[in-house]
């Protein structure tokens, strides 16, 4: 396959030409022979990596339907994601074990790529628990882990834990060396927060949200994962985070900042009531709230919204896209996705100027 007249991006920086890619990518220049497709100046990019996602399409992963994978996969390629994290809820070890045999077993046909597990808890605060189920949580858990980790064929690669609970920083320093360990739903401070980077976490979840504040006399776990090199990931929905806040984060973190979808089974499904991690919510104009309250339960966009956004908030296009595919693949330790280099996968989106999808492709294929 070769594309020609495209702004490829490498790195964060785009080179005019061509790129020719089998299942994996063979050169990027000036290349010669006969284009199989014309950018037409537009853009080719690295494959969107959504490492924080629950669902899409009337699906969630915690519900343990192996036939609710493949419609997940194919609305995420059809938004430009070529490989993603099957997100869990806080649920009993009873409910997580089968969505854990669910995902292991998948076998896609066609769309986005799982390249596997995120626990979002059940290890985390009751303060700062969101829409995650009270009765669910459960204290940070080794035994429990590897159970799951097990159940899912050792595919659990990023693992939520709020560091002040008991026995946390023990389970961080096990859990690290199989997985990505992210602080979330955390009332932890900044000594609590550093503690649990020194012992081995290395990303917070959806930065701003269920956690404390940045304040000047108590920065918190904000300052921590800034100070300790952490990647960050933001819901870029412009529901959670506040354009300015964005912006101020692009501008700490730079090439740590991730964008996920956070998307839960509404994304991609009219306004309505759904059913998240046991607890009903509603969706009102995109807007997805716990039933009767004000709670905002993840979001109902795809990953090409969130980069659309960030660029209409004041984020340059190579940054935000860097941080929709390159950026989250580094996070949970995926080196061949993610990013254009000879040898890697021919994960890749076409965008036209107005940043519309014109193709997907996945390991080479046309989705």
């Amino acid at each position: 396959m070769l594309i020609k007249n495209a702004k490829i991006l490498v790195g964060k920086s785009f080179l005019e030409g061509d790129i020719r890619f089998g299942k994996t990518i063979e050169a990027v220049g000036r290349l010669e022979g006969q284009a199989d497709l014309d950018a037409q100046g537009g853009y080719v990019v690295p494959g969107f990596v959504d490492i924080h996602t629950h669902g899409a399409v009337g699906e969630d992963f915690s519900d343990g339907k192996p036939e609710g994978i493949q419609p997940m996969t194919d609305f995420y390629a059809a938004h430009g994601v070529t490989s993603y994290l099957a997100t869990t809820m806080t649920l009993k070890e009873e409910v997580l074990t089968p969505a854990m045999h669910a995902i292991r077993d998948f076998r896609r046909v066609h769309g986005a790529k799982c390249a596997g597990v995120h626990l979002e808890g059940p290890f985390l605060s009751f303060a700062k628990r969101g829409a995650q189920a009270a009765e669910n949580l459960h204290l940070p858990d080794t035994a429990l882990f590897d159970r799951l980790n097990e159940a899912s064929g050792g595919q659990v690669k990023l693992v939520t834990v709020a560091c002040e609970e008991e026995g946390a920083m023990d389970f961080i320093g096990y859990v690290s060396q199989k997985a990505t360990v992210s602080l979330g739903h955390t009332s932890c401070n900044y000594d609590q927060a550093m503690e649990a980077f020194a012992r081995g976490a290395s990303h917070a979840t959806h930065l701003f949200n269920g956690m404390e504040g940045l304040h000047h006399r108590k920065p918190g776990i904000i300052a921590a994962a800034m100070d300790a090199g952490a990647s960050v990931e933001l819901i870029c929905d412009g529901l959670h985070i506040h354009p300015a806040v964005i912006r101020l984060v692009h501008r700490l973190y730079g090439d740590k900042l991730n964008l996920i979808s956070d998307s839960l089974r509404c994304a991609g499904m009219p306004d309505g009531q759904y059913e998240l991690g046991g607890q009903p919510i509603e969706v009102k104009n995109h807007k997805a709230t716990l039933l009767g309250t004000d709670t905002l339960a993840g979001s109902s966009i795809a990953m090409v919204d969130a980069v659309r956004n960030v660029v209409a908030f004041g984020l340059p296009l190579a940054d935000a896209l860097y941080a929709a595919s390159t950026a989250p693949a580094q996070a949970v330790g995926l080196t061949d996705v993610g990013v254009i280099r000879t040898g890697a996968a021919a994960d890749l989106v076409v965008l036209d100027g107005k940043l519309d999808i014109q193709a997907v492709y996945v390991d080479g294929e046309k989705q």
